[in-house]
């Protein structure tokens, strides 16, 4: 495993925690709520199975950051304990969450433009531009550095985090007891299935708690920074994610909701008028754009660290004088903004929907991967912790659904030749 030397890691714990609140807090807070519509006040129960497990998932990724502080995150762990084969395959499969988030993102960052200038999305095909000039805008900043990426990342995460909170403490004032949530399920299913189901949309709204440990060779001290960003960096995400989605539900009724492009700008707007619901929608671009460079910054920076190990193909390792791995970003914009091409002819909220339920599949294995690799060798009590980690991410990837797993395993299995072929090689 390749040591980076101090001075070639220009990221701190600020950063690094910038990095996990960014990533987190990004197109989920603001475009979720409409996604959630159709479970109503139910959808509380899957954000507190979701924010429990996420907890899990985070204080076991500390506790391997520990032990292995390298860069690949939940790759890393897993090729530590599994070996070359499981490696890849949880490498392949958290590379194709990475650009898949990247696309859902980017399409949540042309909602936000849209309820700012509705004539800049005011079709199909205007939306898919506004997510492409996102994607590729992320890219140049990131090919400029991983320095200018994490300056890029304290910047926007701190222009998010604060009117989130303050909007999520604020508007609690204005639910109306008589009224917020009711019907509590208007679904009418079962309260499990409503929990299996939304808990696998809610994950989505946290995902990215491991972002510390994918370029864990680019961060100062990462034996103790990256621990320490991971947990506080999920803590700050999950109350704040959770406080604000929470409040949208309980303000906008769920029709407006379910068709809404912006439901966070749509509630401001509801209690404060039009020029609040512009500001909402502009701190959702800003909070989109800022996740879009932290996932863009990881879309190199995970194929980077198995193409070291053998694991990914060569190319993926060749970084320039900057040590920015360049063709694993084009790589990653690129196919993300497929992704975006091949649904643009949908609603917003359809290809938000179904780009979201891809990547937290493609992600979960990761998460089952890593979670195993600290229940076998890990010590003491925290492997107790690593088994209800390990627990929650099965139990997301079954609420997950049948077309989203069918997608994942076919993009999962399409990897397999590569590892084949690499196999053969060596």
């Amino acid at each position: 495993m390749r040591t980076t030397p101090a001075s070639a890691r220009p990221l701190g714990l600020w950063t690094a925690t910038a990095l996990v609140v960014g990533s987190m807090i990004g197109s989920g807070v603001f475009l979720l709520p409409a996604a959630l519509a159709p479970y109503g006040g139910a959808s509380l129960i899957g954000w507190a199975i979701t924010l429990c497990g996420a907890l899990l998932l985070a204080w076991t990724f500390a506790r391997m950051a520990m032990r292995w502080p390298h860069s690949g995150g939940p790759y890393t762990y897993a090729h530590r304990a599994f070996g070359d084969s499981v490696g890849f395959v949880v490498a392949w499969s958290y590379w194709i969450s990475i650009w898949c988030a990247n696309a859902a993102i980017a399409v949540a960052f042309a909602g936000s433009l849209g309820a700012i200038s509705p004539q800049l999305t005011a079709t199909p095909a205007r939306a898919a531009a506004c997510a492409l000039a996102a994607l590729w805008i992320c890219a140049a900043v990131n090919l400029a550095g991983v320095r200018e990426a994490g300056r890029m990342q304290l910047v926007t995460t701190a222009l998010k985090l604060l009117p989130l909170l303050l909007f999520g403490v604020v508007a609690l004032w204005w639910l109306d007891p008589g009224t917020a949530f009711r019907p509590f399920n208007p679904g009418g299913g079962s309260l499990p299935q409503v929990a299996n189901a939304t808990a696998a949309l809610t994950l989505w709204a946290l995902l990215g708690l491991e972002a510390a440990t994918v370029p864990a060779d680019a961060i100062a001290a990462p034996e103790r920074n990256v621990p320490r960003a991971t947990v506080i960096g999920t803590l700050l995400a999950g109350i704040a994610t959770i406080l604000a989605c929470t409040v949208v539900l309980g303000l906008v009724p769920a029709e407006t909701l379910r068709q809404s492009p912006s439901p966070m700008a749509d509630a401001a707007a509801s209690i404060w008028g039009p020029a609040a619901g512009l500001a909402l929608a502009s701190v959702s671009a800003v909070s989109c754009f800022g996740a879009l460079n932290g996932w863009t910054l990881l879309s190199g920076q995970l194929p980077l660290a198995a193409a070291r190990d053998r694991v990914f193909p060569a190319f993926f390792a060749r970084v320039d004088a900057r040590g920015t791995p360049r063709l694993g970003i084009v790589i990653g914009a690129a196919l993300a903004s497929a992704l975006v091409l091949s649904n643009y002819s949908r609603t917003l909220v359809q290809v938000f929907t179904f780009a979201i339920l891809l990547s937290t599949a493609a992600t979960l294995l990761p998460y089952v991967a890593g979670s195993a690799a600290w229940l076998l060798r890990g010590q003491g009590r925290s492997r107790i912790v690593a088994g209800f980690a390990l627990a929650f991410s099965l139990y997301a990837l079954w609420g997950i659904g049948a077309e989203a797993l069918s997608w994942g395993a076919v993009l999962v299995a399409a990897g397999l030749p590569v590892h084949l072929l690499l196999r053969l090689r060596r």
